[in-house]
């Protein structure tokens, strides 16, 4: 009796150990949208979908492997019910000596000017040099990237040197009012993407501003505050062609123009923006967003989100929304 005691005791203490290296989160959010079209030629619709994350980590002394599961989306828009698992990152780090290492698949993340980008095959290195971080990336069919940052009296900067291109960005704060530049640069003939961003808190308010600039051959992408401008179908050319994927797909030249006001109001959170597509004639756009956000006591969170859109282009694109999301994580 007292050896199965022993073995018992054993096992559970093996796994707890084995558990203990491992961690799994996620999060899910199913949303009902009602869109109401300005013209009478395009219906009204009524859309529900969900999209659910899965992430797992293990560790194993300063060994990790991520792999991040995109579980149930509904890439159709709601049309059709879609069950399907991606794997979306799969990637391991470690260290060499000083030099941090990681390997596999990931999403390089969305910002203010691109889309984010994806691939299977990629490395990074990275390290630290007299208070210079140092780092470099390389995968499949791709070219070499170095990355050179730092951070001196409370400004952040970076420099990337690409095959085609520099990246540049610099950040700080100063009297509680912060600022952000970044430059995406393309040896490209008019190419180049650039960001500013202004923020500040007055009386409880925060206020931002931010502005997106496209050269003439570009078109800017992404998912950021400034909206979603990133499609399955994009092609960034010249042509009108706006929302036809859900999406709002900007034209080459297109800058976007933010305006943000939030504040906290008896348990909610309370946001406004306004957006300006412009820059290209008789095709500027105006996106007016009212969000309430507020934490439920079950532990999931409930948004509602107000959309107004007006093109100056055609009324066949001009709606407004009423998007109503649950969401929770885990």
């Amino acid at each position: 009796m007292k050896k199965q005691l022993i073995a018992a005791a054993v096992a559970s203490t093996v796994s707890i150990a084995v558990l203990a290296d491992v961690s799994i989160t996620g999060q899910l959010k199913t949303n009902y949208t009602h869109t109401d079209w300005d013209t009478a030629a395009k219906n009204d619709s009524d859309v529900f979908k969900h999209e659910g994350d899965i992430y797992v980590k293990g560790q194993s002394g300063d060994t990790g492997v991520v792999m991040n599961f995109s579980v149930g989306d509904d890439t159709d828009g709601g049309t059709t019910a879609s069950t399907q698992t991606t794997i979306e990152d799969i990637y391991m780090t470690t260290k060499v000596g000083d030099v941090s290492i990681k390997a596999g698949q990931w999403d390089n993340g969305n910002n203010e000017m691109r889309a984010s980008t994806r691939a299977a095959g990629k490395i990074e290195a990275s390290t630290s040099i007299a208070g210079i971080g140092v780092k470099y990336n390389n995968g499949n069919d791709s070219d070499d990237e170095l990355t050179l940052s730092t951070s001196i009296s409370g400004v952040n900067a970076s420099f990337k040197q690409k095959v085609a291109g520099e990246d540049f960005s610099v950040s700080g704060s100063v009297q509680g009012v912060n600022a952000k530049y970044v430059s995406l640069g393309s040896d490209t003939a008019n190419s180049d993407k650039t960001y500013v961003e202004v923020s500040t808190t007055l009386g409880g308010v925060g206020i931002k501003y931010g502005k997106a600039e496209a050269d003439s051959a570009v078109c800017l992408s992404g998912d950021s505050w400034l909206g979603d401008f990133e499609d399955s179908g994009y092609i960034c050319d010249t042509s009108i062609d706006n929302n036809a994927g859900g999406a709002w797909e900007l034209d080459k030249g297109q800058d976007l123009t933010g305006f943000e006001l939030t504040t906290d109001l008896e348990g909610n959170k309370l946001t406004y923006r306004n957006v300006v597509a412009d820059d290209l004639s008789g095709a500027d756009t105006t996106f007016n967003k009212v969000i309430v956000t507020r934490p439920l006591a079950s532990g999931a969170t409930f948004e509602l989100t107000y959309t107004d859109v007006s093109d100056d282009q055609s009324a066949f694109t001009d709606y407004n929304s009423l998007d109503l999301e649950l969401a929770v994580k885990f």
